[in-house]
């Protein structure tokens, strides 16, 4: 490993926060720009397209280097208009560290949270500066408190108002090695600072103003003071993240080097470097040579594509954000649609999610965009380079699809003197999993060159559903089986029967459709709340339990991009200004009128011409068609077996599992059901059980999710469901003020003294707890399971944490049972309540616990009491006896 001081630094921010002021005077300070341009007098340094000038937003991502200490820094400026999220999405990629700017005045937007999200989907170290705070009405305390309620309790001031007496001490409580430092040495040093912040177990906090250059000397230091150098592999690596075009047309792939070094005329996967250049704002350096650490763009690649990773980086990233309309292309009668087909097709290598495509039965283009803005500014550069004014229609919603159960596809590619076959098992994921690939047969059946052939081909493209067309996503593709011919078989013809296998077995599969959804944040005077409510429902929407603040309150959810779209413009209306309703696209879900969308559609598999479900055969020297539903008669490789194996032993398994639970006592409170098990099974492998502990206390009459509290009678069910518990471990650790306490001296104290208490809580309740402690940064932890007198109690595995945990729990489980998610992580509550579960706060959960805790103290007060009674009827009775005698 060779260690350097090279960083890659990204700002990011929600639109109009200031984000490209800052970046000015970063610049400017640090003696890379000898003036300051601002950008409402379209002179900003990094703002080098006219556009972005014209308009006062940045459109693409640009670079400039700049000395910070012992540092180079490579300062990346992003877009903040969510129309180019998707452009600030593939940054992210290439950073060791975010600066989030928090517009002061405004605090934090729906698109700071998605932001948020980001950083932590890439696990990028994030300094967070609140700008515009000489303007009047901001309030730093409050902005200091909406910080840690919203984004994480772990943002902590680091600026010139900072108690570092307090700091310190809540560095040292966000992890158990810092608190051990703190312990021993009364204080962290700055090594041990930057170990944490790296870590992201904190988030420095810092207020002033870009425009006014106030704080930003502090700022500056703090960077050049917490930043950690970064250490790289000796072998080449690199992740592209942008490809563009400079002013005379050459292609740019712009790319970090993770590892190792690159050179002019060096090979890049077959491919020759011409140029290595360093940007900084619209001007570049030629080098020869570039090391690891270097963020650079290259000319000489024809075939790089963003997200790449090349080298040791073998991972291609899934982007999270993704445009949800669709747009019609209208072109000028004088102009070549095929013509401007191949431009745009050379504007999608730039802007891969325009995923622009030729629509052969309509005979149209169709490009997916973010919104309004990206549409105006796709003209723009249409008009720039290719010289011709195109219009678009009205946006249609993007639609995916999903299926419901396992199915094997097969294809067959035989015309006279090809040959190819192919079997793929095709398996239903997570929604939000996006796609796998996997193979699983033998080289000894299958030749390896020719696997990896037809795993190129199952890369290479999205395919597209039955039901309306849309991506298909979320789903394991597994190669089982292939076959091809040492004289007959060409590259191609895997190619074509891998496309016919999956589009055969999308055809046998039951599909369902996905429809993309917002996370919504409602905040207007609480008068209106009715009106909110009854709105949110009629749109299909989910909310959680109001938050109230005086007059105001917050009304958070989630629901159909559909039917919410236009809503921002009703809340206006109905609150006559005073309400606003934030948005934020939060993945796909199942689409809420499926049976109407498919009616509109009228969408006919069978007769896509860009989508073959049958395979062609070869008998007496001419290939015929075998349509889909006849295919497997006519394979020459028999696989069905493997799916009807899978579901043998999937009913084994729930036999196996019915028989385990058959016959238990339901007093036990035993927490090993069916359900469970399989989700432990899938995440851990199999588990040793051990005998549940005998509960003790059992009182009627106590008030939980599952039951309710009935004076004189019996607790009355209030659900049918299985009801389980989720305790966020040390969320709980660090939100109740004695177990903090117990933590600062000791954490597996404060792990015992928790378990102790849920203990007893458990006795008294209807519902199965399970613990789930962090375990994620344990090198090498394959995760465990262990019980604790009736509490199931989860270490997470490596790279897993308990939040990561807990929604997958949630998402498996919540349809089928009710599941209560014990939490303070605000950010936490919104995705839980999102898929289906109840939350808990720390607070009102804390109560709960001690309330029970007084029950049983009570209970067995009065039993000692009716003991110590008895005692001295026995002992009164036994005396008048004697005395009688």
């Amino acid at each position: 490993m060779m260690k350097n001081n090279k960083v890659s630094m990204g700002i990011l921010a929600h639109v109009d926060a200031g984000k490209t002021t800052l970046s000015e005077i970063l610049l400017y300070q640090t003696g890379q720009i000898k003036t300051l341009g601002r950008v409402d007098h379209q002179n900003a340094f990094l703002d080098t397209y006219a556009l972005e000038r014209t308009r006062g937003i940045t459109i693409f991502s640009k670079q400039a280097v700049m000395p910070l200490g012992e540092f180079d820094v490579t300062l990346l400026d992003t877009p903040g208009h969510i129309d180019f999220s998707a452009e600030m999405e593939r940054t992210l990629q290439v950073l060791d560290y975010g600066i989030l700017v928090i517009n002061g005045m405004d605090g934090i937007q729906s698109h700071t949270l998605t932001l948020w999200k980001l950083l932590e989907r890439y696990h990028v170290p994030v300094f967070i500066f609140v700008n515009k705070m000489d303007q009047e009405g901001t309030n730093r305390k409050a902005l200091l408190s909406q910080l840690e309620d919203r984004l994480s309790e772990e943002c902590i001031a680091f600026d010139q108002g900072a108690d570092w007496d307090e700091n310190s001490e809540r560095m040292a409580m966000s992890d158990e090695w810092a608190m051990e430092k703190y312990l021993e040495c009364g204080t962290l040093d700055g090594e041990d600072i930057q170990q944490l912040i790296d870590m992201r177990k904190i988030f420095p906090v810092y207020f002033g103003s870009a425009l006014k250059n106030i704080n930003i000397t502090s700022f500056i230091d703090g960077l050049g003071r917490y930043m950690k150098p970064k250490k790289y592999p000796d072998i080449f690596g690199a992740r592209i993240y942008k490809i563009s075009r400079d002013t005379q047309g050459k292609r740019l792939t712009h790319m970090k080097i993770t590892g190792g070094s690159l050179q002019v005329k060096g090979l890049v996967q077959e491919e020759k470097v011409d140029e290595i250049r360093i940007y900084s704002g619209e001007a570049y350096e030629n080098v020869q040579k570039v090391e690891a650490g270097t963020i650079c763009a290259v000319t000489g690649l024809a075939t790089s594509k963003a997200g790449q990773g090349l080298g040791v980086e073998e991972h291609t990233y899934r982007p999270y954000i993704e445009p949800v309309l669709n747009y019609r292309v209208e072109v000028p009668v004088e102009y070549s649609v095929t013509t401007l087909l191949q431009n745009l097709k050379a504007l999608e290598e730039e802007e891969p999610h325009l995923n622009v495509v030729w629509n052969e039965q309509l005979e149209e283009i169709h490009v997916k965009v973010m919104g309004e803005i990206e549409i105006e500014i796709l003209r723009s550069m249409i008009q720039e380079r290719y010289g011709v004014d195109v219009t678009f229609g009205t946006g249609e919603l993007v639609y995916k699809e999903w299926i419901k159960s396992p199915v094997i596809g097969v294809g067959h590619f035989e015309p006279l003197r090809h040959y190819a076959e192919v079997h793929f098992l095709i398996e239903p994921l997570p929604l939000g999993s996006g796609i796998e690939y996997c193979v699983d047969c033998s080289e000894d059946d299958f030749d390896k060159q020719w696997q990896r052939l037809v795993m190129t081909h199952v890369r290479e493209r999205a395919f597209a559903g039955v039901l309306v067309g849309g991506e298909i996503t979320d789903v394991k593709m597994t190669l089982i089986a292939g076959q091809g011919h040492l004289k007959h078989t060409e590259g191609g013809d895997f190619r074509q029967a891998t496309y016919r296998a999956i589009r055969q077995g999308l055809m046998e599969a039951e599909s369902i459709l996905l429809e993309p959804v917002y996370a919504f944040r409602l905040e207007l005077p609480k008068a209106y709340l009715g009106r909110a409510l009854s709105d949110v429902e009629r749109m299909n929407g989910q909310y959680k339990e109001p938050e109230f603040d005086g007059d105001w309150v917050v009304l958070s959810g989630r629901g159909p991009v559909k039917t919410m779209m236009n809503y921002p413009v009703d809340v206006l209306s109905y609150t006559k200004g005073l309400g606003r309703c934030l948005f934020s696209l939060d993945g796909y879900e199942p689409c809420h009128n499926q049976d109407v969308v498919l009616l509109e559609k009228n969408y006919d598999p069978e007769q896509d011409p860009r989508e073959q479900s049958g395979s062609v055969f070869c008998k007496k020297g001419a290939g015929f068609h075998v349509p889909w539903n006849e295919v497997k008669r006519y394979m020459h490789i028999d696989t069905h077996y493997i799916l009807e194996k899978k579901k043998e032993n999937k009913a084994l398994e729930q036999d196996k599992d019915f028989g385990h639970e058959h016959g238990k006592s339901r007093v036990s409170q035993d927490i090993s059901n069916d359900e469970i098990d399989q989700i432990m099974r899938q995440t851990y492998g199999e588990q040793k059980r051990r005998q549940p502990q005998k509960i003790v206390y059992k009182k009627e009459g106590v008030t939980t999710s599952s039951k309710i509290e009935n004076k004189g009678k019996k607790s009355v069910e209030t659900t049918l469901r299985k009801s389980y518990l989720l305790v966020d471990g040390y969320n709980i650790i660090f939100a109740w003020e004695q177990l903090k306490k117990i933590a600062r001296v000791s954490l597996e104290g404060a792990r015992v003294e928790l378990l102790e208490r849920l203990s007893h809580y458990e006795s008294q309740v209807e519902e199965d707890i399970i613990v789930v402690f962090d375990a994620y940064r344990v090198a090498g932890n394959i995760g465990e399971i262990e019980k604790y007198k009736g509490l199931l109690v989860v270490y997470t595995k490596e790279a897993e944490t308990a939040d990561q945990y807990i929604e997958r729990f949630v998402e498996e489980s919540a349809k089928k049972y009710a599941v209560t998610v014990a939490t303070s992580d605000v950010l936490e509550q919104v995705i839980i309540m999102g898929r289906g579960a109840r939350r808990i706060s720390a607070q009102h959960f804390q109560v709960e616990v001690e309330r029970v805790q007084k029950t049983i103290r009570e209970h067995i007060d009065m039993s000692k009491e009716e003991i110590h009674t008895s005692m001295n009827f026995e002992m009164t009775s036994s005396k008048k006896e004697e005395g009688e005698k």
